[in-house]
């Protein structure tokens, strides 16, 4: 098993290396601090074209449905039940505005997920809680060596012992 920089676990490492291992584990995590953002934005964006969309369809349906479907359903309304002609009419256009209505409710319903949806926001919180808690980060207290005169007799007879 090896640590991430590929030293084996439980050596000692150097302060490079561990430095090293946590600007490419803090580096890590801010992209993908980003790249969480970015697929959030996207489902945003994706809610809002889709309200987008049925407004869209909902005004388009309205505007070229009207007078051909008025006509012919005034004068089906007419034919089968013998009413006035501009109650007929009104009828139809009743019908036209029932359905618009109803894409309309969608497109709002769609536009309020893409409003309370907060997950770009939620990203950039996470990332400065993260840059907090980095910026009150102490190193750990390190158990004090001896001066390097002092090891040198006790090196100098280990380096006498190991060759003889």
């Amino acid at each position: 098993m090896s640590a991430p920089d590929g030293s084996p676990v439980g050596a000692e490492r150097s302060i490079g290396q561990l430095f090293a291992s946590a600007t490419t584990e803090l580096s890590a995590l801010v992209h993908d601090e980003i790249a969480l953002a970015k697929a959030q934005l996207k489902r945003d964006v994706k809610r809002g074209a889709t309200s987008g969309g049925a407004f869209s369809a909902a005004g388009v349906l309205l505007l070229f449905s009207l007078p051909m479907l008025n006509f012919a359903l005034a004068y089906g309304i007419r034919t089968w039940s013998g009413w006035n002609l501009a109650v007929c009419f009104l009828l139809s256009f009743a019908a036209n505005v029932l359905v618009a209505g109803v894409l309309a409710l969608i497109g709002v319903a769609f536009a309020k997920k893409a409003k309370r949806s907060q997950g770009p926001q939620k990203v950039a919180t996470s990332m400065k809680e993260t840059a907090h808690v980095l910026q009150k980060a102490k190193p750990h207290p390190r158990p004090e060596t001896p001066a390097l005169e002092d090891r040198a007799p006790q090196a100098i007879e280990a380096v006498a012992r190991s060759s003889s």
